[in-house]
Parts: structure tokens; C-alpha cells; sequence
């Protein structure tokens, strides 16, 4: 993608009402018309923000992050990201080195040939409109194959700066060692006030992903081939405004530059 001049960007300071608490944020976003892509690393650092506030909200509670480098058994779940991420997970591993493009490459099919022998796919499609019980099942289903995620080496995350924002938002106070066999009453999770991932799944969305609305990780790269990307154009502080209106349900002012 061409860079974005100095020129062509715009600072402003914005409030949010989250859960009845007022949240002041200064954001740089493009001035002129843009991809939505360009607008990831922005939903990133907001992420990382709100997750920080949910750490925050923990600490006082006397819970600590128990997730620390070369636990990864998060990293076999079956990662939920939106059509935006799709693609710059695509642009992030053509634009890798070889031989470690190839390699990341093959391990991606090798996990979506496993999925998709075992039917897994099919059970996530028709578990859409199923119940909380039913979609939860299809998840640990995957889970259990305990095939880690294509990045993953070592057990630590190699694009951990360009994780999806669903990674980021999966955080753990409870005994690493029981999130190789997750329950509801065995995993307490460190929760942010909002779940910026979620939105994401909607803003600038061109195609209704059969069966659920969003494409699992493993199928990113393939899914990001067989889909030309039409998205379209719009200035950041109009990306933005669809963001927050998505994540919060309101109106979003204009900002304050």
C-alpha cells in the first residue's frame, strides 16, 4: 500500500460513554479517503486500551494476568477474525521472507485440510443459529484437535504486534495450566469493558460469511485468495465515526481536531 503522507493525517480528541464512564482519547487517523485496512493498527492500539482498563479492573480485584510466554494453549482455539483482518493477515505473510513465508504458508493448509476433512467447518456453519450450548461445543471441538495456531512458534505468537484483535482481548487470572482443559468454572477471564473484536466483524463488511459472520483463522489465507477485496473508501475520522457508532450503539460527535 502507498504510505500515507505527514500531511495527510488528522489528530482529534474524542469521548466515549462506556458503561456510563466517560473515556477521553486523543486518535491520528487519515485525512483523505482510505482502505479500512489502514485503519487496523488504530482498532489495535484501541484495543490494547481497553483491554489495559479490564487489567486495570482486575488488579483492583486482587486478580492478576496469569498468561505469560510459552503457555499458547489459547493458541488452538479457533480464532474468530473479521474480512479486514483477513486480508492483512494475507499481506503480512506474502510479505514475509522466505523460507519462513512457505513454511507458514504449509502450516496454514495443513491445519484448514485437518478442519476440513473432520467436517469441522460444516458443524461451525450449521451451529449459527444454534444455541449458546451447541456453539460453544463446535469451539471445544476444535480446541481439542490441539493444532496450534500457524504462527505460534515455540509457544509465543511470531506476529504478536499484528495479532487479530480477538487475541488480544483473551486474557486469563486463573492457573495457566487449566486452560489446557478449559471450563466455565476452571478459567476466569480477564474481561474489557468492551469487545472491540466483535465490532470489527461489521465495519466495512462486504460479504455475509456463510453460516456465521465470522472466518476462523485458519481459513484467512485462503478465504483472503478466493475473495477479492472490494471495500471501500473512506477518511479516517469516517471509519472511526462507524467504529465507535458499532461499538457503542451511539452517535458518535465529530471529533475535536
Amino acid at each position: 500500500m502507498k504510505p500515507i503522507a505527514e500531511n495527510e493525517w488528522v489528530t482529534g480528541q474524542i469521548t466515549l460513554d462506556i458503561n456510563g464512564v466517560p473515556i477521553d482519547m486523543s486518535v491520528t487517523v487519515p485525512s483523505i479517503p482510505v482502505k479500512p485496512q489502514r485503519m487496523l493498527p488504530i482498532f489495535q492500539q484501541m484495543t490494547n486500551s481497553f483491554v489495559e482498563m479490564g487489567v486495570t479492573s482486575a488488579a483492583f480485584e486482587g486478580r492478576q494476568v496469569s498468561c505469560t510466554k510459552g503457555c499458547g494453549a489459547c493458541c488452538s482455539q479457533p480464532v474468530p477474525v473479521a474480512e479486514i483482518e483477513a486480508y492483512q493477515l494475507a499481506e503480512l505473510v506474502e510479505n514475509l521472507p522466505e523460507p519462513r513465508r512457505s513454511e507458514i504458508k504449509g502450516r496454514f493448509e495443513e491445519s484448514f485440510a485437518h478442519f476440513a476433512e473432520i467436517g469441522w467447518f460444516d458443524r461451525l456453519s450449521e451451529c449459527a443459529g444454534g444455541t449458546k450450548e451447541e456453539q460453544e461445543a463446535v469451539v471445544l471441538d476444535y480446541f481439542r484437535e490441539n493444532i496450534s495456531c500457524p504462527f505460534l512458534v515455540e509457544g509465543a505468537c511470531s506476529i504478536h504486534k499484528d495479532r487479530p484483535l480477538a487475541c488480544r482481548e483473551y486474557l486469563v487470572s486463573s492457573p495457566a495450566e487449566n486452560c489446557s482443559n478449559p471450563t466455565a468454572e476452571s478459567i476466569d477471564m480477564i474481561k474489557p469493558p468492551v469487545k472491540p473484536s466483535k465490532t470489527l466483524l461489521n465495519v466495512g463488511q462486504k460479504r455475509q460469511i456463510t453460516g456465521v459472520n465470522f472466518i476462523p483463522l485458519v481459513m484467512s489465507l485462503r478465504w483472503a485468495q478466493s475473495n477479492e477485496e472490494k471495500f471501500d473508501e473512506k477518511t479516517g475520522e469516517q471509519w472511526l465515526s462507524e467504529f465507535f457508532q458499532k461499538l457503542t450503539g451511539k452517535e458518535i460527535p465529530g471529533a475535536e481536531t
